[in-house]
């Protein structure tokens, strides 16, 4: 795949293959790729859990929210849930701040998921009191994201949307799932 085709095929994709596992080493590579993205004054203050059985796969799903534009929609089955979670961290004692960090790794971790062939979905919607205990997270980490990581089974269509169109996501009666995106030409200003 060359770079413009893996941005294009990464999407927020919700819906999984349970039966598919990741393996450690993949989980490990993905995070490996965070540590080469560029930091704010280069502090590197994010930190990764990798959560891959079942069992703790099941526990953090437990604390998340899924695709709120889809009224209808609590989540996917559990026969359609991630194979692996990536818990996003940032450590105080190193930065009270990262967000351009955050999005930068986020987006890092789930090219990279791409570019093996599966697909992911960053989280923000986290009951994160709840997932400090079930995670037994010390204090001296802020919860930023949870990426679920995973083999995808719903095809996401991009379309590109009309100016002042609808943002919103959607799934049709066919379940397939359609993103607006502006064009470039709304996006790249011209003030000279």
């Amino acid at each position: 795949m060359n770079f413009r085709d893996i941005v294009t095929r990464s999407r927020s994709y919700r819906r999984f293959d349970a039966s598919f596992r990741m393996e450690d080493a993949e989980l490990v590579s993905l995070v490996e790729l965070a540590c080469y993205v560029p930091s704010s004054r280069n502090l590197q203050p994010l930190k990764y859990i990798a959560v891959s059985k079942r069992e703790e796969c099941d526990a953090v799903f437990g604390c998340l929210s899924w695709a709120g534009y889809l009224d209808d929609w609590d989540g996917p089955p559990e026969h359609e849930r991630p194979a692996a979670y990536l818990v996003m961290l940032r450590d105080l004692e190193i930065s009270s701040g990262a967000a351009c960090d955050c999005g930068i790794a986020a987006q890092t971790i789930l090219l990279g998921a791409t570019a093996l062939g599966l697909g992911g979905c960053l989280v923000a919607s986290v009951e994160r009191d709840r997932l400090r205990t079930v995670l037994n997270i010390p204090a001296r980490y802020v919860i930023e994201f949870v990426l679920a990581l995973g083999r995808p089974v719903e095809p996401v269509v991009i379309e590109q949307m009309q100016e002042e169109g609808d943002v919103r996501y959607y799934r049709d009666s066919h379940g397939i799932h359609h993103v607006p995106k502006r064009t470039v030409g709304e996006v790249l200003l011209q003030f000279r």
